[in-house]
């Protein structure tokens, strides 16, 4: 269904308070607006829209959207969309989840979700920590950074989102930062229009936790840091290995086409189906 495009207030809870839970200066309200204008420009119905969240402080996003909306339980977010998928394949599925809710708890889910390719696009806000529950350290916080849970230095590895979302079989892999707002709704824009498991990660960051402990400033600092450490996509392709060493690459990073999974299963029920049928003629034969 096509709808005018409206304006992007109109995709916001009109009896929600505001403002919203995050902290001052968080980014991701910034995402949220990327998400809206990104979705007011495929024109799609609102009632053909779902937004599906976890745990954490991103996890509090669905509360302020006018759309269909699930706030799940902490890591499941991708596996109530899978769900609702399934019995939906008609709608637009989006899934919005912390570092934390999509690769700690939820990571079997987000491998499985990209090796099966389903329909949805996922977002993760990505800012290296667990926030709401106090600073423990999570899958992406960086080697040497300080957490609650690492007050001596993180020894751990962080995940590359990209190339997990990639090696276990999304079409669509994208990454952008809170102050890269314009690129950030572009590239949620065409997640949204993906088929198949679309993954975006949007590099924000927390002031109030990770910021604090790691002595990185305030907001506004933090939100230069992500504009002095970044480079597009097409730049750093041309740089060598160690000058791209820590830089938020930006842009699209992989797009393919791969069976999608929901309409493969279609199939199958129809395969299904079918041979039930003549089944049931050739029994009734006898």
């Amino acid at each position: 269904m096509k709808l005018e495009r409206l304006d992007p207030y109109a995709y916001l809870r009109p009896k929600k308070k505001f403002p919203p839970v995050w902290c001052a200066g968080c980014g991701i309200g910034i995402v949220l607006g990327a998400i809206i204008r990104a979705i007011d420009r495929t024109g799609w119905s609102r009632d053909d829209i779902a937004m599906i969240s976890g745990i954490g402080c991103s996890g509090r996003m669905p509360v302020y959207v006018d759309l269909n909306t699930m706030h799940t339980t902490h890591g499941r977010a991708l596996a109530f969309a899978t769900g609702l998928k399934l019995a939906r394949p008609e709608m637009h599925v989006i899934v919005v989840m912390g570092d934390g809710d999509a690769l700690a708890i939820g990571g079997n889910h987000f491998i499985h979700a990209a090796r099966r390719n389903i329909g949805l696009t996922a977002i993760v806000i990505n800012n290296s920590i667990y926030g709401m529950t106090g600073g423990q350290y999570s899958p992406t916080t960086p080697e040497n950074a300080l957490a609650t849970t690492a007050p001596l230095g993180h020894i751990e590895p962080p995940f590359r989102i990209d190339a997990l979302a990639e090696a276990a079989g999304a079409t669509f892999v994208a990454r952008s930062t809170v102050y890269h707002t314009r690129e950030l709704d572009r590239l949620i824009e065409m997640a949204l229009k993906k088929k198949g498991f679309a993954v975006v990660e949007a590099v924000s960051y927390c002031h109030t936790t990770f910021g604090r402990l790691n002595r990185l400033g305030s907001p506004v600092e933090m939100m230069q840091q992500l504009k002095d450490n970044s480079i597009p996509v097409e730049r750093a392709r041309e740089l060598p290995p160690e000058a791209r060493e820590g830089k938020i690459v930006r842009g699209v990073l992989v797009d393919r086409d791969i069976p999608e999974y929901t309409e493969r299963y279609r199939r199958l029920i129809e395969v299904a189906q079918s041979q039930a049928l003549r089944g049931g003629a050739h029994g009734g034969a006898h």
